[in-house]
């Protein structure tokens, strides 16, 4: 072939590729899907590095997935002064990342742990090799590593097609609709609408999920599968103990150097609520880890304004609840419990 039909092909290749993507690009936002960023190492990365800001200046967050959907951070910045470094990770233990501030001699700022108690008091969560895989992301990046997330942020912000958590080959393919079988579990395949995810690591479920009864009952199947095989977290004394203990000891670490660590409990409601309150009597759980810890919390069902609320899947609120949620918590902070 000679060079110039060499040059054509390639341009004609190039010219059908953008043409391709184009209207990728235009038929999702056709169907109304937004602008969402993939929760991955890199953006997490991000996050905890900034970490080392002064304790007057930012609250870092540790959790699982409610505390990722129920802190509004635009709502928090407004109210509070400070930024809101989000650095919870969806279905893993929050003590993983508490371990790992703890044992950052930099780290001396003010922490919130979300304490969902199925999560929080597991010896090994679903999603917890995720976090481990984060942590160490972060320990051992490079500059190309750096640099390309600049170019990812930048291409995220502006692209649909670029959200691998929802159009990616894999994401599409567990999407397709398999009908259940007895005794099998469902997985974890979520509807689109459920989670998207904002560049400050905020997730929030879009208006079509909230309007849509049949897509928040894909989520409540999911959540009453796990609910009917298993209530309670199964471990004996020793290990609960053991729980405590690792617990006391990160959060008097960040203590000695000067850092702050509250807990608060957001809320749920429904089913889950029941199983919970069932499986994790109050005064065996948060109560005794307030206690042992010497820490203060925040728990939604001690303020009028969270106690009764309701979550669509029994387990996340709307973003317009979220900012409700954040109100009260950032309230109760400055009124009651010398956070600020």
């Amino acid at each position: 072939m000679q060079p110039n039909n060499l040059k054509r092909a390639g341009l004609f290749a190039l010219f059908i590729s953008f043409l391709t993507i184009l209207c990728w690009e235009i038929h999702l936002r056709k169907l109304g899907n937004k602008v969402s960023f993939d929760d991955n190492e890199a953006l997490w990365a991000d996050k905890r590095a900034r970490v080392y800001q002064a304790s007057d200046k930012a609250t870092i967050f540790a959790g699982s997935s409610r505390i990722k959907y129920d802190v509004d951070i635009s709502t928090w910045e407004a109210l509070t002064g400070e930024n809101a470094i989000q650095l919870a990770n969806v279905g893993s233990n929050p003590r993983l990342v508490l371990t790992d501030l703890a044992n950052d001699e930099n780290f001396k700022g003010k922490l919130i742990v979300d304490v969902t108690e199925g999560v929080f008091f597991s010896e090994e969560s679903f999603y917890d090799w995720r976090t481990r895989k984060k942590i160490a992301y972060f320990k051992d990046r490079t500059p190309t590593q750096r640099f390309s997330f600049q170019v990812d942020h930048v291409l995220e912000s502006k692209l649909v097609f670029l959200d691998q958590d929802n159009f990616s080959i894999n994401a599409m393919l567990d999407n397709l609709h398999i009908p259940s079988r007895p005794d099998i579990f469902p997985g974890l395949y979520f509807p689109m609408g459920f989670t998207l995810v904002n560049f400050e690591r905020q997730s929030y479920m879009t208006p079509d999920f909230i309007a849509d009864t049949s897509q928040q009952n894909v989520v409540k199947g999911i959540w009453s599968y796990g609910l009917q095989r298993r209530l309670a977290p199964h471990l004996s004394r020793g290990k609960l103990d053991s729980i405590f203990y690792s617990v006391k000891v990160d959060i008097d670490k960040i203590r000695a150097r000067g850092g702050k660590v509250l807990f608060v409990r957001p809320p749920s409601s429904g089913p889950f609520k029941e199983a919970e309150l069932k499986g994790f009597p109050r005064e065996v759980y948060w109560d005794r880890l307030l206690t042992f810890t010497g820490c203060k919390g925040v728990h939604y069902a001690d303020y009028p304004a969270t106690a009764n609320m309701i979550c669509p899947e029994w387990s996340h609120l709307t973003p317009a609840d979220a900012v409700i949620y954040t109100k009260s918590v950032v309230k109760a902070l400055k009124e009651e419990k010398g956070w600020f």
